[in-house]
């Protein structure tokens, strides 16, 4: 539902207002309806969440057994850090024909991945570790969470 901007925001009356300005309905009449219609079917939504926990855990899997670093989530999202330039990496993935998200300022190592179809993320797989197993033209860890401890979920 991310990609059609299906999304909504539950607080206080006074917090809600406060927000008010940045824009009113935000929520497309697509992203509602299809909202509407996906909440129609008491199975589509749990098994859609299984497929990508399924999608995500095996990307994980991939990730720990090839001693990539990565944050770990329970979203359709999660960071990895390369140990290089973060937009060498997207750059090389994208001209394998696999697009993956961006970086941040304070993490230029750091890649964002959103987590695909199980086909897709295998094609990710394979195009990452092609890319990781090249000479790194630029080579830094600085700004990288390299030694920072997350919890890995089973």
């Amino acid at each position: 539902m991310a990609g059609i901007r299906c999304g909504l925001a539950l607080g206080r009356p006074d917090l809600l207002a406060r927000l008010q300005p940045f824009g009113q309905n935000a929520m497309p009449i697509t992203g509602s309806a299809t909202a509407n219609v996906s909440l129609l079917d008491p199975e589509l939504v749990p098994t859609r969440k299984k497929i990508i926990a399924d999608t995500r855990n095996s990307t994980f899997a991939f990730l720990k057994e090839n001693n990539y670093k990565f944050i770990p989530s329970q979203s359709n999202c999660f960071m990895i850090d390369t140990g290089r330039s973060g937009q060498a990496v997207i750059a090389a993935m994208r001209a394998k024909n696999i697009f993956i998200g961006r970086t941040w300022p304070i993490w230029p190592n750091s890649v964002r991945v959103s987590v695909g179809t199980p086909a897709e993320m295998v094609r990710f797989q394979t195009a990452f570790k092609e890319v990781m197993d090249e000479p790194s033209v630029t080579s830094s860890v600085h700004n990288s969470f390299a030694d920072v401890e997350f919890p890995q979920y089973s």
